[in-house]
């Protein structure tokens, strides 16, 4: 009976150890489940915790690589604004080069406009001054020939007609119009006056100078105290016998005297001093459209 009660007894205690040992154990077993949960769950936060880490590494990167980023587009825009600044500060610099450009351009149109108009008017002016000179050079010339032709029976000896500047030169020696020393045209000059007025009746517009030369020995008498006297009276009456005798216009005369200062050969001869006693008389067609042109416009 003892024995059985001890078999039974530690039947008894094997069962309940037995049933102790499953409870625990399945306990154990959920614990370690937990325990493995708790870790799993702390492993993946963990993990998640490092991904989150190294994502805010990799966002405060990008956001330090953005903020240079952005101050780099920063600076940029600065330097930007400040070329744009430059190239609008140029560009109206050169549109105001442009329009001072123009107004120059303009006024040099103008003015080149202008001087082409005064060159052409120029042209014009000096065209007709050309064609008057030509004009009065042909009567010059035809003058001449008449005068020529008129004083055709005098010898050279006694008086010469050519052509010098554009004038008719009708140079007369003493020895055809007066007595030496005297201002009295004798009756040989008289005749070749009226020849030479003949022609100065026929023809208009001329200017009549006449000169009167002298050699270059003084003179000092009752009536004619030097050679300028004496020349000036000598032209004064050749002019009084072609306005008195032969009606030559007054307005057209011009009488003057030049002593011995404008000899046309040496006074240390016989001859020469001859030559240059002489009278002329200088015949120039008016001018009057020439000085018209040369006058300022």
């Amino acid at each position: 009976m003892k024995k059985a009660l001890i078999i039974f007894a530690g039947v008894g205690l094997m069962t309940t150890t037995n049933t102790s040992c499953i409870v625990s154990k399945k306990k154990y077993d959920a614990e370690t489940a937990r325990a493995e949960k708790e870790k799993a769950e702390k492993n993946a936060l963990a993990k998640q915790l490092s991904e989150q880490q190294d994502m805010n590494k990799k966002l405060s990167a990008a956001n330090a690589e953005m903020k240079s980023n952005i101050a780099a587009l920063n600076d940029r825009i600065s330097r930007l604004k400040d070329s744009i600044a430059t190239l609008e500060s140029t560009a109206k610099e050169l549109n105001n080069k442009i329009n001072v450009l123009r107004d120059e351009k303009e006024n040099t149109k103008r003015q080149l406009k202008s001087t082409n108009d005064q060159i052409a008017a120029q042209r014009q002016r000096l065209e007709q001054l050309q064609a008057l000179l030509d004009q009065q050079q042909e009567a010059a010339e035809a003058l001449r020939r008449k005068i020529a032709e008129a004083l055709k029976g005098f010898s050279s000896s006694e008086l010469t007609v050519k052509m010098k500047n554009g004038k008719v030169y009708i140079s007369m020696q003493e020895s055809l119009l007066f007595p030496s020393g005297s201002a009295v045209v004798n009756p040989k000059g008289k005749d070749a006056l009226s020849k030479v007025a003949g022609v100065l009746n026929t023809s208009s517009d001329i200017n009549i100078n006449i000169e009167g030369h002298t050699d270059s020995i003084p003179i000092h008498t009752a009536k004619f105290a030097d050679n300028w006297e004496l020349s000036t009276a000598r032209a004064t009456s050749i002019a009084h016998v072609l306005i008195d005798e032969y009606r030559v216009t007054p307005a057209k005369l011009v009488a003057s005297g030049r002593s011995e200062y404008d000899p046309i050969a040496p006074n240390s001869t016989p001859e020469g001093r001859g030559q240059n006693r002489r009278t002329e008389i200088i015949l120039e067609p008016r001018l009057d459209e020439l000085m018209k042109l040369m006058e300022p416009k």
